[in-house]
């Protein structure tokens, strides 16, 4: 089979695809041909910022062709999607059944790896913020894959004013449509009249702005790769507050939460509520520039490996 890897810490210029031998299930596991695979900033980062190299997991989505040992809820032909830790840029992968759902008949591949893993974070940041119904709420990174479901999610989860963040202003039709009441862009002064809630997918010095977004008593919520710092007095001015999210903690600690949000994104995902926006697939032997388009924040929704 055909699968991506790279050798050495760098850019998109590292990866190189090479065959290799099928793998086997083992226990608990399931061998699935992909016919999706996302490309997120998080592996983005660790190809380029990594202490050493690693196999490209994430998001997938396909068909299972094998079980493992001790597999019972799932069988051949099955449609699932999870995140692969392991290679997972390949045309054949292995999942752990525990980061494993269904993919309904009305979806397709794409759709799955758009969805479920970036639309968890979302809801997840979300909630971690606790908000009210009627607060603002502003997403930095908002056309990306999560920041695009998370504006969606905001405003039907209740939000009043729903406000996206973005590094291009090209970006406004795209967050606009999806239901964004206003747009700033990172490098203004202000970002505009002050809001409750600030969902963070971009960290580092961005955090001082968005936490200067915040009216009194606002909770941000960082759920970022790209680190960062806050100063303890900035939180304490105003009575701020900030709130650390990963979802790998929920979804391992909290298996029946992270397996409730699922099932509500697929519910709105099936009435039309919550849209999943593809913004380009990618053959998976063009793998480097799936990961170009997210370095330079070109995207607007997932990006998409199809093998």
């Amino acid at each position: 089979m055909r699968r991506i890897r790279y050798g050495c810490i760098g850019g998109p210029e590292t990866l190189f695809q090479e065959e290799v031998p099928v793998p086997e299930p083992g226990t608990g596991e399931l061998l699935v041909r992909t016919e999706a695979i996302g490309v997120t900033l998080p592996v983005v980062r660790k190809v380029r910022e990594g202490a050493r190299p690693i196999p490209l997991g994430g998001e997938l989505a396909g068909e299972v062709v094998s079980v493992g040992e001790g597999v019972s809820e799932y069988a051949t032909g099955d449609r699932v999607t999870g995140l692969c830790f392991g290679h997972g840029y390949a045309e054949y992968a292995l999942l752990r059944t525990a980061m494993a759902s269904p993919v309904p008949a009305y979806a397709t591949a794409a759709d799955a790896v758009a969805l479920v893993r970036s639309g968890a974070v979302a809801l997840g940041a979300l909630e971690a913020a606790r908000p009210e119904k009627g607060e603002s709420v502003l997403v930095t990174a908002a056309a990306s894959g999560v920041g695009h479901l998370a504006l969606q999610l905001a405003r039907l989860r209740g939000a009043s004013r729903v406000v996206a963040a973005v590094g291009d202003a090209a970006k406004a039709d795209f967050v606009r449509s999806l239901g964004a009441d206003d747009l700033v862009t990172y490098g203004r002064e202000t970002w505009g009249e002050p809001v409750d809630v600030v969902l963070d997918a971009v960290g580092g010095e961005l955090l001082t702005p968005a936490l200067k977004a915040l009216a009194p008593g606002g909770r941000l919520v960082a759920y970022s790769s790209g680190g960062g710092t806050i100063e303890a007095y900035d939180l304490l001015v105003g009575g701020r507050s900030a709130i650390g999210f990963q979802v790998a903690i929920v979804a391992r600690t909290q298996p029946q939460r992270y397996a409730a949000w699922i099932e509500e994104l697929w519910r709105l995902f099936g009435e039309g509520a919550l849209r999943p926006a593809i913004h380009a697939e990618f053959p998976l032997a063009d793998a480097a520039r799936a990961h170009e388009t997210i370095e330079a924040r070109a995207n607007r929704g997932k990006v998409v490996l199809v093998p």
